[in-house]
């Protein structure tokens, strides 16, 4: 028995990185999991990868910053699995480091609706599906960033504290519901946005490396044992909670 046998799961940005391997971890943990990403090709890759090892997946193509996409994407869950139990929302952008004064209004709005309103129309949508069913379980994706500031960073921290706050609420709201929400806050992981930097330059590596509690990134995998674990009954005292999986980084 797996950690989340015969539960249905969707997970958000799982075409690539944290979103990639939370889905993959489901499914090897018994789950049917809805594969859902900006990228429909990148999402049904995913998909397949898991189909070709047993498990139960389909791939959906979905902006969740559209609400009508994100209905949309709920609504295939149900036609294809008949139900929702956990889902984890994960899409999100880093942004790019830019002095607080010079940010524009698009770059914050681009942010604050891929990172924060994304979050809110998934768990809008989410939450009723999951109550037709009995409940479920939701975690969200927030960040290191979403309880401590970085400067250079306004929209993206603030996208972040955000997260923790909408989970806080809709874990509060459907408490005796039984739904539970929370929230994983990843520090710095081994994420193709991260390989990026530190393909470029060595010496980059090493100084985001040493960023780290531990000395080391986290691997996505790391982040996804935490979020299919929150989902799971094994975590059903768990709600309200945001969870840093960041190799003791935020507490130094």
């Amino acid at each position: 028995m797996g950690l989340v046998d015969g539960k249905v799961a969707l997970v958000t940005g799982a075409g690539s990185g944290i979103g990639e391997h939370s889905a993959r971890l489901f499914a090897a943990e018994g789950a049917s999991v809805v594969v859902a990403d900006l990228n429909g090709d990148a999402a049904m890759s995913v998909a397949q990868a898991i189909v070709d090892l047993g498990g139960k997946a389909i791939g959906v193509q979905a902006d969740v910053t559209n609400e009508q996409q994100v209905i949309a994407m709920v609504t295939a869950t149900i036609k294809e699995f008949g139900r929702l139990d956990c889902a984890h929302n994960n899409a999100g952008i880093s942004g790019t480091m830019t002095a607080f004064t010079d940010l524009s209004l698009d770059d914050w709005n681009h942010m604050i609706a891929i990172n924060l309103t994304s979050v809110f129309l998934s768990m809008k949508h989410e939450i009723p599906a999951m109550l037709a069913s009995g409940g479920g379980a939701i975690v969200n994706t927030s960040s290191g960033a979403g309880v401590v500031g970085f400067a250079g960073l306004p929209h993206y921290v603030a996208a972040k504290h955000g997260v923790v706050g909408l989970t806080k609420t809709a874990a509060l709201e459907f408490a005796k519901s039984n739904i539970r929400v929370n929230a994983v806050l990843p520090g710095t992981t081994n994420t193709p946005m991260i390989q990026e930097f530190t393909n470029s330059n060595p010496d980059i590596g090493k100084m985001i490396a040493r960023s780290v509690g531990r000395g080391s990134l986290g691997q996505p995998e790391e982040i996804a044992q935490a979020a299919v674990w929150l989902c799971s009954d094994r975590a059903s005292f768990v709600s309200g909670d945001s969870m840093l999986v960041d190799g003791a980084t935020v507490c130094r």
